[in-house]
């Protein structure tokens, strides 16, 4: 199975709950993939649409109108052969890539790229274009980097949206609203701009634990962004996006799954095939809404132990793979890791701090080794000869080597093997998120 999270790297996941308000929604980078479950977990039917990307060295972007109308086929498509009828879809919650979009007053692309294309008005997550920027507002040192491990990523919004300023003025003028991806999916289809804690305070610097006493005395559907630092985004020379409160990048945040506006617009509804009025949640990242999947699932052993939930969550790491890897863990206490991100307040599980590593390029990295091999045309001959992949074709050969070398497991094979692939750098701060096009082999 090695090569085969290459295959399923990146993906756009709906997910509509039926008979019950729950939701869980995932979007991802290069497809969508959209699935309806009942309210025991169980899926009921499942579609994909592909998403269009533009890559142009550390340049990599893609167009919001394009991913909602990708959005909009899937779940047309899941719909139709699972057999659910609009009416029985109760609830719809999105998430996604932490990428940025960039839209007008009237909610139209306005373009981020250097060719001037308006469909590309999303700088990807992956793109490493504002490593300068990025450099220079950590050498600030601002109190606010201490909740990012000691430094912004280029991979954060920050730094985009300095390049942004620095390089495409017009753009930059334009753009009436800067939004994470996942945020302006659930803007698409309630209309309602309230941001989530998840995407703020993970890639935004925004302060969520300014909430910790506010969020018990109020309504935290719809709290008032009071954790941005504006004297952070003036040093940085972006003092401007602080202005008609915090407006281009949130005025209110709440926490994930809190139901926005007045749910689906008529509009959206009819371009999803669902009804109007559906609850619609705030957001979280993709990797974010995995790990709360992962983080709240408690193994038969550890329910039964004398420890509880609260307690149990505390002692697990997450590890979600795709394009890149996440390794996240929560506490109830926040933890100052030098070169790890976070503590970020209520970003995952809500009023938990949660910290976080990984590795930039994983799932990618694999295509790209595959791909730009010597061996890559007779690889691909001999699986399009069986009518196969290239990745289950690997697979095959991975499973005759264990069989060959008598061992116990397919992984077993790399016991010797020591990688360190930072061809797209890391995500952490101490072994330096710049390091790039890196890899270190010991056998």
């Amino acid at each position: 199975m090695i090569f085969l999270s290459a295959l399923n790297m990146l993906q756009f996941q709906f997910v509509c709950a039926l008979r019950t308000i729950g939701l869980n929604v995932l979007k991802c980078s290069f497809s969508t993939d959209s699935g309806l479950f009942d309210e025991k977990g169980k899926l009921l039917g499942s579609a994909s649409s592909p998403i269009q990307i533009w890559k142009d060295k550390d340049c990599i972007e893609q167009s919001s109108t394009d991913i909602w109308h990708a959005v909009c086929a899937a779940v047309k498509s899941a719909c139709s052969l699972a057999n659910v009828a609009p009416e029985n879809v109760v609830g719809l919650g999105f998430a996604a890539t932490c990428s940025l979009v960039a839209v007008d007053a009237d909610g139209s692309p306005v373009s981020v790229s250097w060719s001037g294309d308006a469909r590309r008005n999303i700088i990807v997550w992956m793109d490493h274009r504002a490593v300068d920027q990025a450099e220079r507002i950590n050498a600030r040192n601002s109190p606010v980097l201490q909740y990012c491990g000691g430094g912004v990523s280029p991979e954060m919004q920050a730094p985009k949206l300095l390049w942004v300023k620095e390089n495409l003025q017009e753009s930059w003028t334009m753009v009436c609203r800067w939004m994470d991806l996942s945020d302006w999916l659930a803007y698409r289809a309630t209309g309602d701009d309230t941001r989530s804690l998840c995407t703020t305070v993970c890639k935004w610097t925004y302060l969520g634990h300014a909430h910790m006493e506010q969020w018990k005395e109020s309504d935290s559907r719809d709290m008032e962004a009071c954790g941005w630092d504006e004297v952070f985004w003036e040093e940085i020379g972006l003092g401007d996006l602080v202005e008609g409160n915090h407006a281009k990048i949130g005025r209110s945040v709440a926490f994930p799954g809190h139901p926005l506006g007045y749910g689906l617009t008529p509009i959206a509804a009819k371009e999803l095939g669902l009804l109007p009025g559906i609850p619609v949640g705030t957001s979280l990242i993709d990797a974010h809404a995995g790990g709360v999947g992962v983080m709240e699932s408690v193994p038969d052993a550890e329910s039964k132990a004398d420890i509880s939930d609260e307690q149990a969550i505390c002692h697990r790491m997450v590890l979600v793979c795709g394009t890149s890897t996440c390794h996240m863990a929560v506490s109830k206490n926040k933890l100052f890791i030098p070169g790890v991100w976070g503590p970020f307040w209520s970003a995952m599980v809500p009023e938990f701090w949660l910290t976080e590593g990984g590795q930039s390029a994983t799932g990618a990295l694999l295509d790209y080794i595959v791909e730009n091999h010597a061996a890559a045309p007779l690889l691909a001959n001999h699986a399009a000869s069986q009518s196969i992949s290239i990745y289950e074709l690997l697979n095959r050969i991975l499973l005759l080597m264990t069989h060959e070398q008598n061992v116990g497991f397919l992984s077993a094979l790399t016991q010797d093997t020591h990688v360190l692939p930072d061809f797209h750098g890391n995500r952490y701060e101490s072994h330096h998120i710049f390091i790039a096009k890196e890899i270190m082999l010991a056998i």
